[in-house]
Formats: structure tokens, sequence, C-alpha cells
């Protein structure tokens, strides 16, 4: 492990921007349609259970990666390959997220240039800062989250001002009842972006205040659930449901409508860069698991000789993963859910805790 600390305000501050992360640049539960902020809501509520079941694997074992205590709980070889596995699900994600902004990018700014050029040069920076450790990350997070609630408060006022948002566009609320509400959620609120907070069981032990990690965390989710509910109810509100729904991007396309007094326009650009700062966060938050999970299966003396062999693998894979936006996101919404979230967000994490739970209580009848 890394020898460095990281605060319960720091902690706070990534889980909150980690949340963020892609989820405020997608139309996120719009499968509900104009009820997408309750499936969000929802969502949130189920991923604090989740939380709490990686907090207390936590508890056991205070002191070692889950790389380590993976391998105790299973046995060597059967715990190195749910280890294993869990590093490409870190590795997979860091390159969604580099994909998603590379996208956005091209989308928006730069069309005319290569994907993985834009993607190459995200990357280069977060290298550059991982290669510095997470106490350096920490403390640009902590600089960055001023920038995003500025920019977020400022674009809220302009939004209002230029007279865009209808309200009638979020009724009728529960038109179609809790179903369709309670199938999203199922299907992806409570795994993206709540659930993908699982990577935080990599930083937890670097926390230098372990009795309020529960807390923190649970705070960071409840605020960050209540900030992108509150997106895209401005979403829904200014675009409808159906331009939302049709939308690659919503807040950016929402931004673009703001016109004040004949003159201040298209400030998508600046508001590009609320959600490069939070996809930075996010993608360097599973990068860097992938990386200290990786020197520490393979018993690597320090991770600082892997970050660029892994940076291009993440690099890579986030231009190869799919030919085009509409399969990208296809993959990422339908696929990812199934194959992916439900068994290393809940199907493992139960049963490690399982074990560990009747191995503990095995033990201590034992000492009785």
């Amino acid at each position: 492990m890394e020898k460095a600390k990281i605060s319960a305000h720091q902690l706070f501050i990534l889980i909150l921007l980690f949340d963020f992360g892609t989820a405020i640049l997608l139309p996120l539960g719009i499968e509900a349609k104009q009820d997408a902020w309750l499936a969000i809501l929802l969502g949130m509520a189920g991923s604090f259970l989740l939380y709490l079941i990686y907090y207390r694997l936590y508890v056991y074992y205070p002191h070692s990666l889950p790389t380590q205590y993976m391998q105790e709980i299973f046995g060597e070889w059967i715990g190195r390959v749910v280890a294993f596995g869990y590093l490409l699900y870190f590795a997979y994600f860091a390159a969604r997220n580099l994909r998603d902004f590379g996208e956005m990018l091209l989308t928006f700014a730069y069309p005319d240039t290569p994907l993985y050029i834009a993607n190459a040069l995200l990357i280069l920076v977060i290298i550059y800062t991982l290669n510095k450790g997470i106490e350096v990350l920490s403390r640009v997070a902590e600089l960055l989250i001023v920038c995003v609630y500025l920019l977020a408060i400022i674009g809220f006022i302009l939004i209002v001002a230029s007279g865009l948002i209808d309200f009638n566009n979020l009724k009728p609320v529960l038109e179609e009842g809790m179903l369709p509400i309670l199938r999203t959620v199922v299907t992806q609120t409570l795994y993206f972006p709540f659930g993908q907070v699982i990577v935080f069981i990599m930083i937890f032990p670097y926390v230098n205040s372990p009795k309020k990690i529960k807390v923190t965390g649970l705070c960071a989710l409840g605020l960050s659930g209540i900030n992108l509910a509150i997106t895209m109810i401005i979403n829904i509100a200014v675009l409808g449901t159906n331009l939302t729904s049709r939308s690659v991007f919503p807040l950016l396309s929402t931004v673009q409508s703001i016109q004040v007094a004949d003159f201040l326009e298209r400030l998508d650009v600046f508001f590009m860069f609320l959600l490069i700062i939070s996809g930075f966060i996010k993608l360097s938050i599973f990068f860097y698991a992938f990386l200290i999970g990786t020197a520490d299966l393979f018993k690597m003396k320090t991770s600082s000789q892997l970050i660029y062999p892994l940076g291009l693998i993440i690099l890579f894979l986030s231009v190869v993963m799919a030919q085009n936006i509409q399969e990208h996101f296809y993959e990422g919404g339908k696929i990812a859910s199934i194959l992916l979230h439900i068994p290393f967000q809940i199907l493992f994490p139960i049963l490690l805790l399982s074990i560990t739970f009747f191995k503990k209580v095995k033990k201590n009848q034992h000492n009785i």
C-alpha cells in the first residue's frame, strides 16, 4: 500500500464528485420518463444498503486491501481469481468513463479530432496526477469541488433568468404507477452511479478517521443523489421528456438553450469544464483502484512502475470497446448492468461478507 492518508472530508468530496462523474452528463433514469428524478432518489436509497455492506467488509479488514482479504476469505487461488476480476471491472469502467468524455469533447468542441487524441490527452493528465499519489488527488478534488458548485449555481440562475423552466413537463407524476420507476431502479440507477462506489473499498484503508467512513459515505451518496435528481428535473423541465431521452448529453443541450438579454448564450463550452472535472475524478478513482490492486496482487514493490503500461491499456480499451457512440451507450446501459454490476456490486460483496461473518462466529465459538 502507498504510505498515504486522506481525511474523511476529502473522502466525502471524492465520493461526491465520483458520483457526479458521467451520471451528470447522461439522461440518467430517463426510462422512467418524467419520474426519472424519483428513480434516481430510490436508486440512491438502495445504494445506502450496498455501501453498508462495503463498509462492513472494511471493518473486518481495516488494514488490508480487498485484493489481500479476498484471498484470505476464499483461499489463495479462488481469491486471486476474484480479485483479478475486480481489477478488470475497475479497468473496464475507467475505459468507459474515458470514452464518455472523449465522445463529449468530440461532439461539442472538437468534431474533427480523432477519438484517441482526446482520450490520450486526458489519460496523460490523470497519469501525472496519480503518479503523485492519492493525497494529491484528494487535495485537487478539494479545489475542484468549489468550481463545480460555483458553475452549478451560476448555471441554475441563468436557466431561471432565461425563463426556460416549464414544470408542466414534469406532470403527471406517477403517470404509469411505480412499476416503471422500480424497473429503472433495479436495471440502472441502483448500479449507476451509486453502486459503483464499490471502488472505494480500495480507498478506505487510506482514510485517517476510520470511524467517520460510514457517515461520510452515506452523506456523500445522499447529497450526490439529491443533486443528480435536481439536474434531471431541470433537464426535463427545460427540454421535455422526449427531447431529454433523445439527447446524448441532455445537460449540455439544456445549457445551450440559455439566452439572457440577447447576448449571453452558447455557454455549453464553459459548462463542459464542470463535466470534465467530475469525469476526471471518477476516472482517476477507477484508475487508481486498478493500479494499486494490480501492484498488490502481483507483488510489485511500487505501483509507479505500472502506471504508464496500465494507462496505455485503459486508453486502448477506451478506443476499441465500441465502434460508435450508439454501441458504446447500449453496452453501458443494457449489458454492463447484468453482466458486471450485479455480480461485482451485489453478489460478490454479499458472499464475501457472509463467509467472513460465519468464519468470525465459528472462531468465537471455538474460543469459548
